[in-house]
């Protein structure tokens, strides 16, 4: 578990081999790792309800992030699974 540096221990986890690191529902450890660039896909489920609350995953704070669709893939009843990319800055 992760309890400091969350960036420096992500990075080091991320340098190792291995399977990729997910992340779910976890809405201030997901704009930590924006903030430091070490996302490499967002996977967000859109579910054809509207409900009128909840938690937003980007905040009005948060610094803007081009992302570029790379896959959707329905998967019924409406719901879609939407995989972007972040543009990095070459």
């Amino acid at each position: 578990m992760i309890k400091s540096n969350i960036a420096g221990e992500v990075s080091k986890l991320k340098a190792m081999p291995g399977k990729d690191i997910l992340i779910a529902g976890s809405v201030q450890l997901v704009i930590t790792l924006m903030e430091h660039d070490l996302i490499d896909e967002y996977r967000l489920m859109v579910y054809p309800v509207i409900s009128g609350k909840g938690k937003r995953l980007f905040n009005d704070g948060s610094a803007k992030h081009a992302l570029r669709l790379v896959e959707e893939k329905p998967i019924g009843s409406g719901i879609l699974i939407l995989i972007y990319h972040p543009e990095r800055k070459k």
